[in-house]
C-alpha cells in the first residue's frame, strides 16, 4: 500500500500547482501597465514552451518507444482532430477555455504516466512530479486570466474549480499505477493522442495570444518554458 500512497501524494503535488497558478494570477499586479502586459504575455509564452517540451521530450518519445509508426501517426492525428472538433464547439458556444483544455491535455496523461512509470519500478517519480507541477503553474495562471476575462464566473468559482481539477492528479496517477503499469501500449497511445491535441492548441490558441507588438520578452518566455522541459528530461535520464 505504501507505493500507492506515495503515488497519490506525488499526483497531488503535481496537481496543486494549478490552483497556485490561478491564485498568483488573481493577486498579480505589476506597474507600470506596459510591464504588467508584457509579464502576462511572457507567462502565456512560457506555458506554451512548457507544453511544446512535453510534446517533444515526453509524450511523443514515449509513444515512439512502444508503438509502430502507423499507430503513432494515427493516434497523433486523432488527438489533433479531436481537439479541432472541440475547438469548433467552443467557438460556436462562445467559450474561451483553450488554456484550460491545453493544461488538462498535458496534465492528465502525464499524471497517468507518472503512476504507470512508478509502478513499473523506474525511478525519478519525485522529479517527474515536480516537472509536471512546474508546467501546471504557468498554465494555471493563464487559464485563470482567460476564464476571468469572459466575465461569466467569479474568482472564487474559478479557483474552486481549479482545486477540484487538481484532485485529478492523484486520481489519474493512482489509476495509472493500479490499472496500466503493465499496459505500456495503452499509456503510449494516450500520450501520443494528448501530444496531437496539445500541438493543435499551442499553434491555434496559445501562440497567437503570446504575441505582443514591440516587446521581446514573450518569445524568451517560450524559450524558458521549453528549456525547463529539456533540463528536466536530462535530469530524468
Amino acid at each position: 500500500m505504501e507505493p500507492l500512497i506515495t503515488i497519490l501524494l506525488l499526483g497531488l503535488l503535481a496537481g496543486a500547482a494549478i490552483p497556485v497558478g490561478g491564485f498568483l494570477a488573481k493577486i498579480e499586479s505589476i506597474h507600470p501597465a506596459w510591464l504588467e502586459a508584457e509579464f502576462r504575455h511572457f507567462v502565456i509564452a512560457f506555458g506554451g514552451g512548457a507544453l511544446l517540451s512535453a510534446v517533444a521530450l515526453v509524450l511523443v518519445p514515449h509513444g515512439m518507444a512502444h508503438l509502430s509508426v502507423v499507430a503513432v501517426a494515427s493516434w497523433f492525428l486523432a488527438g489533433s482532430l479531436a481537439m479541432m472538433a472541440l475547438d469548433i464547439y467552443l467557438e460556436r458556444s462562445q467559450m474561451s477555455i483553450s488554456n484550460l483544455v491545453a493544461m488538462l491535455s498535458d496534465f492528465l496523461p502525464e499524471a497517468i504516466a507518472l503512476g504507470a512509470t512508478f509502478g513499473s519500478g523506474q525511478g525519478g517519480g519525485l522529479l517527474l512530479a515536480f516537472l509536471i507541477a512546474m508546467q501546471n503553474l504557468p498554465e494555471g495562471f493563464n487559464a485563470y486570466r482567460e476564464m476571468m476575462s469572459q466575465g461569466k464566473l467569479t474568482s472564487r468559482a474559478v479557483l474552486g474549480s481549479f482545486i477540484v481539477l487538481s484532485l485529478l492528479g492523484p486520481l489519474c496517477a493512482g489509476g495509472g499505477y493500479l490499472l496500466l503499469r503493465t499496459h505500456t501500449d495503452v499509456v503510449a497511445a494516450l500520450a501520443v493522442f494528448a501530444a496531437g491535441a496539445i500541438l493543435y492548441i499551442v499553434f491555434g490558441d496559445i501562440a497567437p495570444q503570446a504575441k505582443l507588438e514591440r516587446r521581446w520578452a514573450p518569445p524568451l518566455g517560450a524559450v524558458g518554458g521549453f528549456l525547463l522541459g529539456v533540463v528536466g528530461q536530462m535530469l530524468l535520464m
